[in-house]
């Protein structure tokens, strides 16, 4: 009896798997929010045309994205197609 108190329970796999989930559901809102955010503040710079805002939105929106595909958030071919649709919108 005494054995059976020493000894640490662990937590199951499923609940730890559960855990793990949830904490990397919340990182992956957390990175789309900063994403739709660096959209917004593109596309306010484009209704404003400053250059200099622009540019500099869409290096961010470009960085981003990479670093989505890169964890994982989003698939190599949206990032792709997003990319191109900003840079179509600053060059215009």
């Amino acid at each position: 009896m005494a054995d059976e108190a020493k000894k640490k329970t662990k937590r199951p796999t499923a609940e730890k798997r559960i855990i793990q989930a949830d904490k990397k559901r919340m990182r992956n809102r957390i990175f789309k929010s900063r994403v739709k955010s660096a959209m917004k503040t593109f596309k306010n710079a484009i209704e404003e045309k400053n250059q200099e805002h622009i540019s500099t939105g869409l290096n961010e929106v470009y960085s981003l994205m990479d670093k989505g595909v890169k964890l994982g958030i989003f698939k190599r071919n949206k990032a792709a197609r997003t990319k191109r649709q900003y840079a179509a919108m600053a060059a215009s």
